[in-house]
């Protein structure tokens, strides 16, 4: 009896494999660009973060115009259609007329936040004080030499800086705060959990291609967008090839930048937009597993980059102080107060949790604030921070001080 062989083309073989319960694994790869379309349309849109950067980069300015009252800045932080001459505290007329504001996304995600609005009352109230702060304690001084215990303005090389009695530019505070409190926060808790994502009928809307009333997008692709326009919607940039514009601005795509030009983190902002890219295709394609994994790799890596550019301030700022450039120092120690400030929105991939609790954060600001602030801080202060800071990260204090 002769025995019968089943011979199986290879092809076929392959098509099985890959089949199961009548789907096939198809592999979505990387998108070359940030462009999706349905029916000829672009389905990405961010002006909501658009418009908030455009907000925090007029405030930049705003802080350093010592024409400006504490009622104007306010007013640019919270935009909430103050009376009289303060109304409309911006240049610009359509962010006069916007009804977005800076206020009302800081500590505001769901994740973080959503629960917790003990803290996040007492987060944004941080940086409007150190807003008011700026016009009463260093506006006044401005054209006086700060000294140990005296606000006032001193020598970067040829800029001047302007400090309070302790050292810190209360500017700096502010912006790099808003990085974390802003910029951060609503990318990685929120525009990127899965509560967000998910939320209601977003899935099902998803899958059957519901597109919300009037526009080209899916609830869930524009949740998406969102986290992408605080990275990469500085006002002007060219959010589709976002490599070409890396370092833009003056909040995160900027510093992300400055790491990824650092040898030590070199192409971590092409990981960054790669996991953007990819994550978005997933949404698309109706891969939430694939969608969750990239929204991983960015919290990893965003929180990378703040941990690393706060311990880079901290570490220069040491080096400055020993050389006796108070001025350079002091405005390195400003950015690393920012940062460390940044600390408490940083998000554990696969997890639920912070890097840093509101304590840590707080002992940090605590320790940086002591006695005189900045005149008299030790190195052994700065390296014990940022040796804290590196020991929840991959990175040495060497590698991101330098």
């Amino acid at each position: 009896m002769t025995s019968k062989i089943l011979i199986i083309p290879t092809l076929l073989l392959l098509f099985l494999s890959a089949c199961t319960d009548n789907t096939l694994d198809v592999q979505i790869e990387t998108p070359i660009s940030y462009e999706f379309t349905r029916d000829g349309n672009s389905t990405v849109s961010f002006s909501g973060q658009t418009t908030r950067i455009s907000m925090a980069e007029e405030l930049s300015s705003a802080l350093l115009n010592f024409d400006k009252s504490a009622a104007s800045l306010i007013e640019m932080y919270a935009n909430e259609t103050a009376a009289g001459a303060d109304a409309d505290p911006f240049l610009s007329a359509e962010l006069n007329a916007s009804t977005k504001s800076i206020r009302s996304k800081v500590a505001a995600s769901h994740d973080f936040f959503y629960s917790n609005q003990v803290e996040a009352a007492s987060i944004k109230m941080d940086i409007e004080s150190w807003i008011s702060a700026q016009i009463t304690e260093v506006f006044p001084h401005k054209d006086q030499l700060a000294a140990l215990g005296t606000a006032g303005q001193i020598a970067d090389g040829s800029t001047a800086r302007y400090v309070s009695a302790k050292g810190l530019e209360y500017n700096q505070a502010v912006l790099k705060s808003l990085i974390g409190a802003l910029m951060v926060d609503q990318m990685l808790n929120n525009y990127l959990s899965t509560s967000v994502l998910d939320e209601a009928s977003n899935i099902s809307d998803n899958d059957n291609g519901v597109l919300v009333d009037g526009q080209s997008y899916t609830t869930m692709e524009h949740k998406w967008d969102e986290a992408y326009g605080y990275l990469y919607g500085t006002p002007g940039a060219n959010y589709t090839d976002a490599m070409e514009t890396l370092g833009s601005g003056s909040f995160l795509n900027k510093y992300l930048g400055r790491v990824d030009g650092d040898a030590d983190f070199s192409g971590i902002a092409q990981d960054i937009y790669d996991a953007l890219k990819l994550g978005r295709a997933a949404i698309v394609a109706k891969d939430y597993d694939l969608r969750d994994a990239q929204a991983n790799i960015i919290r990893e890596k965003i929180s990378k980059v703040i941990a690393v550019r706060t311990v880079y301030y901290l570490q220069q700022g040491k080096i400055a102080k020993a050389n006796d450039d108070l001025g350079g120092a002091f405005h390195d120690l400003s950015e690393g107060f920012g940062f460390v400030y940044c600390l408490r929105f940083l998000r554990i991939p696969n997890s639920e949790a912070a890097y840093f609790s509101r304590t840590e954060v707080d002992n940090f600001i605590e320790l940086l604030s002591a006695g005189n602030g900045f005149w008299d801080i030790e190195d052994a202060t700065l390296d014990q921070i940022s040796a804290d800071i590196a020991a929840k990260f991959d990175f040495t204090v060497e590698q991101a001080g330098s």
